[in-house]
């Protein structure tokens, strides 16, 4: 069974940074790739990050290229969202996804992933 748990959400200043944590089990990690989409009350969810299964491919959503940085490390079945100078409109439902396919591409739609961490709220103020 694919499991996927986030962490290192919470409440920060605009301005300031969060690095989130995606552990999956249960998949061969390192044939997948993975993404980070987010959610607010009322919203659609938003692709937000992608990440091929190698690494060597990403996507950022425009709202975030250039602070948010998609990594992943293989051996630790683990893939990182690294967020800097956060504003208070990046509030929203973090959450981590797998591809359904063994591309090597990063996807961007959500219907391109068939399993979903729970989420980690990510809360910044002004």
């Amino acid at each position: 069974q694919v499991q996927l748990v986030e962490s290192g959400g919470g409440l920060v200043q605009a301005g300031g940074s969060l690095r989130l944590s995606c552990a999956a089990s249960g998949r061969t990690f390192n044939s997948y790739a993975m993404a980070w989409f987010r959610q607010t009350p009322g919203q659609e969810r938003e692709s937000v990050a992608a990440i091929s299964r190698s690494g060597g491919s990403t996507y950022y959503a425009d709202s975030v290229r250039g602070r948010f940085t998609i990594s992943r490390d293989n051996a630790k079945n683990t893939v990182y969202l690294q967020m800097n100078s956060l504003k208070p409109e990046d509030t929203a439902v973090y959450s981590c996804a797998t591809d359904r396919w063994n591309f090597n591409v990063p996807r961007v739609s959500a219907a391109a992933y068939d399993y979903w961490g729970q989420g980690t709220q990510v809360t910044v103020s002004s």
